[in-house]
């Protein structure tokens, strides 16, 4: 699906083709044949909501008694730089590290391979497989595309701003990191052998896919019964960032609002959004306009909101009708017609007495409230100004909604029973009043090395780990696409 025509500086506008195994991925979720899930796998991702305190009572319920407590995590965020957030992941034995885009909208995990030729400067060293003893090439076979040799599966990737990512698939020890209950698992991953566009140039090393598809690292996980077909994401606010990323299962909490997710339509992460609410008026708006082509699409690799022309216009008029006491002006880019609002104030707790409040209308009546933060991002040159968050899709019918949209809200995508939740909370305390923990995993067998200049910043004091899987995520403001299937 495409967004706007050029990504803005320093960041990742990607719209990925060729979804390979889509249609049996859609077909294996959820399917009862699977093995008994396993533990669930918490990855700690990084302003106050009460109701972090009441859901840190109900993981601690659900995940029952005996959790041993798990080291700090250090956390970094920056909306405006990079544009997406990051997890480290580990690959071979001993493992390499590896700083990787957290994208819910890709089905394959991919880094660059030390036989590139035409790969970026990174964040880390590129994958040397021959320094891993449990590494092996996926070989040839009827079920995968092969190298012009025919002895190793390839995978491709295209992008819509003309970037891609080729190279070929092995296999390998992958880990989740020291406080990690889920044991080192082999995995199928891509090794890059060539790079164009904003992912040559991007500072992360690869992409994590969580997408549906069977080279995606959840369906990998689920299928060898290691943990439940489904994970949460937690993304912080405005100037603060974080959050926590969990993969599998855990508790809902009683008043979070689900709606319905077809795998069956579409490989994507879809919602049944109905109607949108500004300062409690409908758009005027046939709600068939966010049903068309993939429905509604939630991507966690996309940072902004991307609505239909019809939606985008009625949003855009309602927005600018209520608010009266400020002036429009330019956006902090000349190459963006950007709609941009001044003298709303820096706090972002006082923008809901400025701007409007949003609520998004599922098809089974039940409403996720959206704050200010939820679909504006700062003026990056006019302190005290905001812009929109939320364009036009181009020509695309599809609707699709990015990290902006669920700032401060857990978001659980149960695959198994078809249905994404969502809860307002603070993302950026809400581990931080975690005490819950589990067995260690093994430690990765040698030292990962420094981490440079990007390094995560060290978390609060006092912020106990979470337990079962640790990452570290940076989060900032790119509009990354999802795999696009052609």
């Amino acid at each position: 699906m495409a967004s706007r025509g050029r990504p803005r500086p320093g960041s990742l506008q990607v719209l990925a083709a060729v979804l390979l195994l889509a249609a049996a991925s859609a077909a294996a979720a959820g399917s009862p044949g699977r093995p008994a899930p396993g533990p669930p796998l918490f990855l700690p991702l990084t302003r106050s909501y009460p109701n972090a305190n009441r859901l840190a009572g109900s993981l601690r319920r659900g995940l029952g008694e005996g959790a041993h407590p798990n080291a700090r995590m250090r956390l970094h965020d920056d909306l405006l730089t990079n544009g997406y957030y990051t997890t480290r992941l580990y690959i071979g034995t001993p493992p390499q590290e590896f700083a990787l885009i957290v994208d819910s909208g890709s089905t394959v995990t991919y880094v660059p391979c030390a036989s590139c030729e035409q790969c970026g400067n990174h964040q880390d060293p590129r994958f040397q497989p021959d320094l891993s003893s449990t590494y092996s090439p996926v070989k040839c076979n009827v079920d995968c595309t092969c190298d012009n040799d025919k002895n190793q599966c390839t995978y491709e990737r295209q992008y819509a701003e003309m970037s891609s990512s080729s190279g070929v698939l092995g296999e390998d020890i992958v880990s989740f990191g020291r406080e990690s209950e889920l044991k080192p698992q082999r995995a199928v991953f891509g090794c890059e052998n060539s790079e164009t566009g904003d992912l040559f140039s991007q500072h992360a090393d690869g992409i994590m896919g969580l997408g549906r598809g069977q080279l995606s690292i959840m369906d990998q996980l689920v299928d060898k019964g290691v943990i439940s077909d489904s994970f949460s994401l937690c993304y912080g606010g405005m100037d603060v960032g974080g959050g926590a990323m969990v993969l599998g299962g855990m508790p809902s909490p009683s008043d979070m609002v689900f709606s319905r997710s077809d795998p069956v339509r579409s490989p994507y992460y879809n919602i049944e959004l109905r109607e949108i609410h500004v300062g409690g008026k409908a758009l005027r708006v046939d709600p068939r306009v966010f049903d068309s082509k993939h429905g509604t699409v939630l991507d966690s690799g996309t940072t902004y909101a991307y609505l239909p022309e019809q939606a985008f216009v009625s949003f855009k008029d309602a927005v600018t009708s209520k608010v009266h006491s400020l002036k429009k002006i330019r956006g902090p880019d000349p190459n963006y017609k950007d709609i941009c609002f001044a003298g709303a104030g820096r706090n972002v707790s006082q923008l809901h007495e400025v701007f409007p409040a949003v609520d998004m209308v599922f098809g089974n009546g039940q409403k996720l409230s959206l704050t200010p933060e939820n679909y504006l991002f700062r003026h990056s040159k006019v302190d005290g100004a905001y812009c929109l968050g939320v364009f036009q899709n181009g020509k695309d019918p599809t609707t699709l909604l990015g990290g902006i949209i669920v700032r401060n809200t857990l978001v659980t995508y149960d695959r198994h029973n078809e249905k994404i939740g969502f809860w307002k909370t603070n993302c950026s305390e809400l581990w931080e009043r975690l005490h819950i923990g589990g067995a260690s995993s093994p430690a990765p067998s040698s030292d990962t090395g420094s981490q440079a200049d990007m390094s995560p910043a060290p978390a609060p004091s006092g912020l106990p780990g979470l337990c079962l899987i640790i990452l570290y995520f940076l989060f900032n403001h790119v509009y990354h696409m999802m795999d696009n299937k052609k």
